[in-house]
């Protein structure tokens, strides 16, 4: 049985490194995302605003995750093309080995004046 926090470390290794397939496994095919740049309802939604973040996505650092049963925060920094590092909250919801609601938050303010 994958745990929660192993599903959200592949999730983020697999945003990383821009392995699409992966992602599309691990997230179920109604998940519902919020974060601070935009909404996304479904997979491809979801997978189509993952894509336009990995455009400018160097990599992601990260300082902690913390899991239960069915929930994980992720705490870490997201390193875009000619911003400073972003602190970004990400939590994940997961039932049944699937990602099923993701809410993420950061201030966008120097990746949005340095990717115009």
């Amino acid at each position: 049985m994958t745990t929660p926090a192993q599903i959200s470390e592949r999730y983020f290794t697999a945003w990383q490194t821009g392995d699409f397939d992966t992602l599309r496994e691990l997230l179920a095919d109604d998940v519902d995302f919020v974060g601070t740049l935009g909404r996304a309802s479904g997979v491809e939604e979801c997978l189509g605003g993952l894509r336009g973040l990995g455009q400018i996505l160097e990599r992601i650092e990260v300082h902690t995750r913390v899991a239960n049963e069915t929930d994980v925060i992720t705490w870490f920094d997201l390193h875009t093309a000619g911003a400073p590092p972003t602190p970004t909250a990400n939590w994940s919801h997961v039932e049944d080995g699937k990602i099923t609601r993701i809410r993420v938050t950061f201030d966008p303010r120097e990746i949005l004046a340095t990717n115009r």
